[in-house]
């Protein structure tokens, strides 16, 4: 089952259940995806609709911060409890040494020396992370790897 398809099951099951807030994240995580589907012009891959939902998580973490400097305890709460509803439609996500082991590896093969280099190395690792880390994390592991 795809990853759309997954998020219209848990739509309907919120709408059934009368569960407010995943019916409204799922939505709005459908919306995007259908939307980008408009500007494609074709159906896209599983690994481009969980980009859609990091996206979309991403994009909760800053309403988080912007929601502290707010001094909104309710807005934290909401994008929070957001969050967890749309990381349930992502793979399991690494743990911070499986990703320095994929990032090595990466290293590695594209034979990288320092930070110049850095974006022939996300060429290889993104591939291979397939939603499972955001490319922040990504980045950070490669950093520390390549700033060594």
């Amino acid at each position: 089952m795809s990853t759309k398809e997954q998020l219209e099951a848990g739509l309907k099951e919120a709408m059934k259940a009368g569960d407010d807030l995943r019916k409204r994240t799922l939505r709005m995580a459908l919306a995007a995806i259908r939307q980008a589907e408009i500007d494609g012009g074709k159906p896209l891959e599983e690994s481009q609709m969980q980009l859609i939902l990091q996206k979309e998580i991403k994009s909760r973490h800053e309403a988080i911060t912007e929601a502290q400097r707010a001094h909104r305890p309710d807005l934290e709460t909401a994008a929070k409890d957001e969050i967890g509803v749309l990381e349930g439609f992502l793979p399991r996500q690494l743990a911070p040494e499986e990703l320095d082991v994929l990032a090595r590896q990466a290293v590695a093969e594209t034979g990288a020396t320092s930070q110049k280099d850095m974006g022939q190395v996300m060429k290889v690792l993104m591939p291979r992370l397939q939603g499972r880390a955001s490319g922040d994390q990504a980045s950070q592991a490669v950093r520390r790897l390549l700033g060594n």
